[in-house]
């Protein structure tokens, strides 16, 4: 099909629709020259030439289109009736029905702004009344071709008029489906961007409060033996030195995955997980935080228990990825909770639980000197105003479908701290498939 731009109408189109009533009035004019040339090729040569009153009836008629939009009723209701007064005054000539042409245009013009079943009680209205009064009313005989004309130009108007009506409503309809699903891509998005910040937010602040706790404390250790013991000094400088390459790799690793596809230097290092618990133990236990680790298994023909990191490890067997890498973000953030308020000579115990379909995690401190002497958990357990350490462990446990508790240990005479978190070992959608598990 040519469209406007081919056959150069595209500026005139757009002219008309940024001026309806423009558009309005030369659309009269038409319809008014369309009824004149319709008498004067008429059937019957001798009343060819119109009498003045038809010609007035119909200018007026024509000229009712012009408020087509504003009044659409009002506009059909005065054109059918100058086309009943034009089409019986002349009773003893033949029947000029080309007047209707602008009822007909009313007609239509009522039916594309209304609701269909409004639409269609107008229609069949007009077209019952309209063609009745002309045919019983008008010039003999009922039965002329120019009163069945009517009929089927005005039952035809009106049908045009619906399916126009009919057209722009889904039009809009698809419209709004696309506007609709373009706000849920854009809600999606900034969801997803969301949930990635935080779970960034996470990674680091697990790599940087560690690491930078350990450098505090022997950094702090150095300063004070400087002068006194030069060569433990120079050993707490070198574990110093230690944390802060760790932590440089761990935020390069991290940063990493905002790298775009493809780019350069991308990380390959694999993520974290208890199979280098025993490293993070060893961190601990040079800063003077004395740690236990002990894992039992229920699995069948596994290795039972364990006591060691390296033992643990092999005890609790491979985990999923994910797994993985939240057990081991979640001890090492608990046990450097451990070390920054538990005070010193604290010591720390972590207990690993491994099942067919979770895996549970425990670790408890004595409270250290703070609270072996007061009897309560040690201030501080809970993360300082601003801190979201626990916050951290609870959003990692709970992406996974797990759970994560924090508080006091109990007891006849509490003091430390407990937390424990339990990480479901397979994901939420193969738990739904697999059913609630039995008695």
């Amino acid at each position: 099909m040519t469209s406007l731009a081919g056959t150069g109408l595209a500026r005139p189109h757009r002219w008309l629709r940024s001026h309806p009533y423009a558009a309005d009035a030369l659309l009269s004019v038409v319809v008014f020259a369309l009824v004149l040339i319709g008498v004067y090729l008429g059937p019957h040569p001798d009343r060819r030439i119109p009498a003045a009153g038809f010609v007035l009836l119909s200018a007026a008629a024509s000229a009712c289109l012009i408020a087509r939009r504003l009044v659409p009723r009002a506009v059909l209701a005065l054109t059918c009736v100058l086309t009943v007064v034009a089409t019986v005054a002349d009773h003893d000539g033949p029947a000029r029905t080309q007047i209707a042409m602008s009822a007909a245009v009313a007609l239509y013009t009522v039916a594309a702004r209304t609701e269909r079943p409004s639409a269609w009680r107008i229609v069949a209205g007009t077209v019952a009344v309209l063609t009745g009064v002309v045919m019983f009313f008008g010039p003999p005989p009922w039965y002329a071709q120019e009163n069945f004309g009517l009929l089927a130009w005005t039952a035809l108007a009106g049908a045009a008029g619906d399916s126009v009506r009919s057209r722009r409503a889904y039009v809009a309809a698809v419209e709004e489906r696309a506007l609709r699903a373009e706000r849920t891509r854009e809600e999606e998005a900034r969801r997803r961007v969301a949930e990635e910040r935080l779970r960034i937010a996470r990674e680091l602040h697990d790599v940087v409060a560690h690491h930078i706790a350990l450098v505090n404390v022997q950094a702090g250790v150095a300063s004070h033996v400087m002068d006194s013991r030069p060569d433990q000094a120079r050993q707490a400088l070198a574990h110093v030195r230690e944390a802060g390459r760790s932590a440089l790799e761990e935020l390069r690793a991290t940063v990493g995955l905002l790298r775009q596809y493809g780019d350069p230097e991308a990380p390959t290092e694999p993520a974290p997980g208890l199979g280098v618990l025993d490293q993070l133990v060893d961190g601990f236990g040079r800063v003077g935080l004395h740690v236990d680790v002990v894992a039992a298994s229920t699995l069948p023909g596994g290795p039972g228990t364990g006591r060691g990191a390296a033992q643990a490890a092999a005890v609790v067997g491979p985990l999923p990825a994910a797994v993985d890498l939240t057990a081991y973000r979640v001890l090492q953030e608990a046990l450097t909770n451990v070390h920054k308020h538990a005070g010193p000579g604290a010591r720390a115990e972590v207990a690993l639980l491994r099942s067919a379909d979770r895996l549970d995690l425990t670790v408890l401190d004595d409270g250290g000197a703070r609270g072996q002497a007061s009897g309560k958990a040690p201030a501080g357990s809970e993360d300082a105003p601003g801190g979201h350490g626990l916050i951290g462990m609870r959003e990692r446990a709970a992406a996974l479908g797990g759970t994560c508790e924090a508080g006091p240990r109990g007891g006849p005479a509490p003091a430390g701290f407990r937390v424990r978190t339990v990480l479901p070992l397979q994901s939420r959608s193969a738990r739904k498939e697999q059913g609630p598990a039995g008695p």
